[in-house]
């Protein structure tokens, strides 16, 4: 045994079974740095234990550096307008989820490389089946109005968010893993979550990427919380007018490092032309979010813009009613995703900035995607084939309703000219965010209710929300299938997700993800065409502006020179 494998052996002692294991395949060479850094974050190493590990296997760690800024600067930033209240348990959209962040903060952050950084936890361990989570508590951390955080205020929030009975928009992770009863005070600065199964990858049902999990005061009504934005984090609420715009002032009492603008200013924009205007004649500093679609001009060669682009798992799902004819016939379904040509409507949308999909959630850009299942490709002799054993060889006419949001407009016309080839009418109604999604609960929305439905989904840093939420056959008492606005109910489908989400070392994972990568192909409940990057620009003079894929901008580095 070398001086290595015996740091390795110090190393491992006292980690737990899970922690271990992605220590001996990383050791193995099964998992790649980067893997290995996100998977030992997820199951809580340690950064000096992670860096000891890197160490030891003969690989170096780095740090992203840090530029020399001034603080004092005031970072305006567009955004797209909220579609509703700023509620924690039910927002539902990318400016409502801009807007909880920041003032408030989550127990971890899933950061640009989909590792998770702690926050509000400093540190959560598994035991040794994964269905129990415990998590310590930062200390010396207060709200904005003076209160100091304890176990009770997280208790509190995820009792809140995680009950059937809430209308809280996180039941679509929480659902089948959490119930409010797992929530457990073990002391003032200890929580321990006791899932309802084993699950791999909770700590990032508890981060960032589950947008509404703030964390706010034991006892607190979130219906008040437009009113206030009370939160822990770097920034307080200066003013908040719906429909307009926001502003916020440096907290002088944060708990880390103090946020280097004095000040922040969002204002709300109906869509990005609008928002992209406001940026090259100098309204703004920050766009936080723009589609290549309408976005050429800060792209172009040459252009005085900082462009910041983000792999991820972000997309757009078709869904077609499963349980409404003509698309109760999987081979209906079939047709239809068999008439798209995916690579050119990545060309002609992206221009090179996303990548094409294969009708399940699997994103290239998560580890767990098994690649050896063969890529969907446009054939219409097919698709026409299909629709005439079938029973409509003249094809039939439907309905298809999206929103008014960056390129969708423009997909939605390539799926409605797409499908003519094969007979199919479709008829499009694009309406503004606002009326899609309406109360975003079955019966009261058009993203739910339509025959077809074409909708927006953020980028996750692992699947298990896209897993459950719009394909899981849908439960009101465990909040599972929330958002399954295919209505799709698949037994088999189920099985298959309850053992991924409970599966830890990435081998096992990619092996079940194949297995649910054919069966969606095979059922096609819903077109996943193609997963895109995320783009953010700034002005040339603007530095430390840190997007996430899912849609955040966080300011609180930012500096103007």
């Amino acid at each position: 045994m070398n001086a290595d494998q015996r740091r390795l052996g110090r190393l491992r002692a006292g980690q737990g079974e899970i922690a271990n294991h992605v220590i001996d395949e990383f050791a193995a060479g099964r998992l790649s740095r980067r893997d290995f850094i996100r998977r030992g974050t997820v199951v809580g190493l340690s950064l000096p234990v992670l860096g000891a590990v890197l160490s030891a296997c003969g690989s170096s760690s780095s740090s992203s550096p840090g530029a020399a800024a001034k603080a004092g600067a005031t970072i305006r930033t567009g955004l797209v307008t909220p579609t509703a209240a700023i509620n924690p348990v039910t927002v539902a959209d990318q400016g409502g989820l801009v807007m909880l962040a920041q003032t408030g903060e989550y127990l971890n952050l899933s950061t640009e490389t989909l590792s998770l950084k702690p926050v509000l936890a400093e540190s959560w361990t598994p035991n040794a089946t994964g269905d129990v989570w415990t998590f310590k508590i930062r200390q010396g951390v207060s709200f904005h109005g003076g209160k100091p955080l304890t176990a009770d205020d997280v208790v509190y929030t995820y009792k809140l968010q995680s009950n059937p009975s809430s209308a809280s928009n996180a039941l679509s992770n929480f659902g089948g893993v959490l119930d409010p009863s797992g929530v457990v005070k073990v002391d003032d600065y200890t929580v321990a979550f006791h899932l309802e199964a084993p699950n791999g990858n909770f700590p990032y049902l508890t981060s960032s990427d589950n947008y509404n999990m703030i964390i706010i005061p034991d006892g607190y009504n979130p219906a008040d919380w437009q009113a206030s934005f009370i939160g822990t984090g770097p920034f307080v609420l200066k003013s908040y007018t719906a429909k307009v715009g926001a502003s916020f002032t440096r907290n002088e009492k944060y708990w880390g490092t103090k946020a280097l603008p004095a000040a922040t200013q969002f204002t709300f924009y109906s869509d990005q032309t609008p928002e992209n205007l406001a940026l090259t004649s100098g309204s703004i500093d920050v766009v936080s979010s723009f589609a290549v679609s309408g976005g050429e001009e800060l792209l172009a060669e040459g252009a005085p813009y900082n462009i910041i682009s983000l792999k991820s798992s972000a997309h757009r799902e078709l869904s077609m009613r499963c349980d409404q004819a003509p698309f109760t016939d999987p081979r209906v379904r079939q047709a239809i995703a068999l008439t798209l040509d995916r690579p050119a409507i990545v060309q002609a949308l992206f221009k090179g900035y996303a990548d094409v999909g294969n009708d399940s959630p699997f994103a290239p850009v998560f580890p767990s995607t098994n690649t050896s299942v063969p890529q969907r490709k446009q054939n219409i002799a097919q698709a026409k084939a299909l629709l005439s054993a079938a029973g409509h060889p003249s094809g039939f006419t439907t309905q298809l309703i999206t929103e008014q949001l960056a390129e969708i407009p423009e997909y939605a016309q390539i799926v409605v000219q797409a499908a003519r080839e094969i007979g199919v009418t479709i008829k499009l109604t694009v309406e503004s965010s606002a009326q899609y999604y309406g109360k975003a609960t079955f019966g009261n929305s058009d993203w739910l209710d339509a025959t077809m439905s074409l909708v927006d989904y953020g980028h996750r840093s692992v699947p298990n929300v896209f897993l459950t939420a719009p394909l899981e056959t849908t439960n009101a008492r465990t909040g599972t299938g929330a958002w399954n606005a295919a209505h799709f109910s698949n037994t088999q489908y189920d099985t298959l997700v309850s053992q991924y989400i409970a599966t830890v070392d990435l081998s096992t994972q990619r092996t079940i993800a194949g297995q649910i990568e054919t069966l969606l192909l095979s059922e096609t409940p819903v077109i996943y065409g193609y997963f895109f990057n995320w783009l953010a620009a700034t002005a040339k003079n603007v530095s430390g502006v840190y997007p996430t894929a899912i849609g955040h901008i966080f300011l609180y580095g930012a500096a103007k020179r």
